[in-house]
């Protein structure tokens, strides 16, 4: 690596470890009193668009650790949940998960992200409102947008699929989302053809399904420690698309 590469790369780490060092933890109550704890990163312009940030199963929010500071640097606030469906993935404990008694399914985690959704509103914010999810997530995120017409600007899911108990269930939300969507997948048959599916159904005009030559299950397909032949390529097809929602 030339010398100029090495300080580039440096910049790129202090940054996300100066975003990550910023996060404040964020309390929410969800509609059947569950509480949800979240970490926030981003300024106090409240006017700028915030993307909430949904994690994969057995996960939390440390599986944004190195993603929400980059979007923060393209101009992005974010908040990243600890789900009530979620595990210790990324070495950590999640909080939401740990105060509740019995293990939650995938779809009960809904109210968490229409807790976000709430929060988004509640505390002042005029910008844009962008729903992010991994893996079961991904496919919630159909689910919320379908349920607040009007309250979402735009929504990447990274390995949606039909992981909600029965078959056409996230299709059929999908029908009923009209903001513009990114998909993207593993470099795999079997979940880019659950993408296509999901995506093929909604009515919007602007829809795009990533198929990375290199990618891995859910967000982690943007991070180096858990793709590092691919991530680049995802973040520039991330990128691309986040540019069209600010």
């Amino acid at each position: 690596m030339t010398s100029a590469l090495a300080f580039a790369a440096g910049l790129v780490l202090a940054a996300f470890v100066a975003g990550s060092a910023m996060a404040e933890p964020v309390t929410l109550v969800a509609a059947d009193k569950v509480k949800v704890f979240a970490e926030y990163s981003g300024d106090a312009d409240k006017a700028r668009p915030v993307v909430l940030l949904f994690h994969q199963a057995s996960s939390n929010a440390g599986e944004y650790a190195t993603i929400a500071p980059r979007l923060n640097a393209l101009g992005f606030n974010a908040l990243a949940l600890d789900q009530r469906s979620g595990g210790s993935g990324w070495g950590r404990e999640n909080q939401t998960a740990k105060g509740v008694r019995a293990g939650a399914g995938f779809e009960q985690v809904l109210p968490d992200l229409e807790a976000a959704l709430d929060w988004a509103r509640a505390s002042g914010r005029t910008g844009k409102v962008v729903l992010w999810g991994s893996s079961y997530s991904a496919s919630l995120v159909f689910l919320l947008a379908a349920k607040h017409p009007g309250r979402v600007a735009g929504i990447l899911a990274f390995s949606p699929g039909e992981y909600l108990g029965g078959g056409g269930t996230v299709r059929a939300a999908a029908a009923k989302v009209a903001v513009p969507i990114f998909v993207s997948s593993a470099s795999d048959p079997g979940e880019i053809a659950a993408a296509k599916a999901i995506i093929d159904a909604s009515p919007a005009a602007v829809k795009t399904q990533f198929r990375p030559k290199v990618g891995t299950h859910g967000s982690s397909t943007l991070r180096l420690d858990r793709n590092p032949a691919g991530a680049a390529e995802n973040w520039q097809a991330v990128e691309g698309f986040l540019a069209r929602l600010k």
